[in-house]
């Protein structure tokens, strides 16, 4: 039986959050991206908390242009609150998503902002 769109990208996240842990001090990013908008946030996992979040929907994000350009500006705004926090290191969790498109122009944007992960 062939698996839908997104039981395959949810088997995918499964698979990649053995793997990936976030703590205080080298919390997880994780992305989610929707035909709409995407969204992307800092995660400790140790306590449960969301540190820094933003999102292509959010007010402080004026990009114009295409999903893609959207996607780096949060990414750099996402790298600005993070270092404003404290944080200079992440654990990338693309969350079952392809390292494609606005998902790498996300990550691209939040190395540009100062992230290192």
């Amino acid at each position: 039986m062939a698996l839908t769109k997104l039981e395959r990208r949810i088997r995918i996240k499964r698979r990649i959050r053995k793997h990936v842990l976030g703590t205080a001090k080298r919390p997880r990013l994780s992305v989610f991206r929707s035909n709409k908008e995407i969204t992307a946030q800092l995660i400790d996992d140790v306590s449960g908390v969301t540190l820094v979040a933003t999102s292509s929907a959010s007010k402080e994000v004026k990009a114009k242009g295409t999903k893609i350009e959207i996607a780096t500006a949060v990414g750099k705004i996402l790298a600005e609150k993070a270092t404003k926090n404290g944080i200079e290191t992440c654990a990338f969790d693309r969350n079952g998503f392809l390292y494609h498109g606005r998902v790498k122009a996300l990550a691209d944007g939040a190395r540009d902002g100062g992230l290192k992960f």
